[in-house]
């Protein structure tokens, strides 16, 4: 299974956050969704888990 990360620093913000959070997918939304929450003041909703699951990519195994 391929890993997932979010990257905060790809999506501006009024924080700059530079969080990078990498993992399974699921375990990447569900972290992602609580950040996104806690710090950048969102509402948890099945529409932001989806936004976050669009914006996912593939990690990148270094050589």
């Amino acid at each position: 299974m391929t890993r997932k990360i979010a990257d905060c620093r790809k999506h501006p913000s009024v924080s700059h956050c530079s969080l990078t959070i990498s993992g399974e997918e699921e375990e990447v939304v569900r972290a992602a969704t609580e950040h996104a929450v806690s710090v950048h003041e969102h509402t948890d909703s099945p529409e932001l888990r989806e936004q976050i699951r669009a914006m996912l990519e593939d990690e990148k195994v270094g050589a």
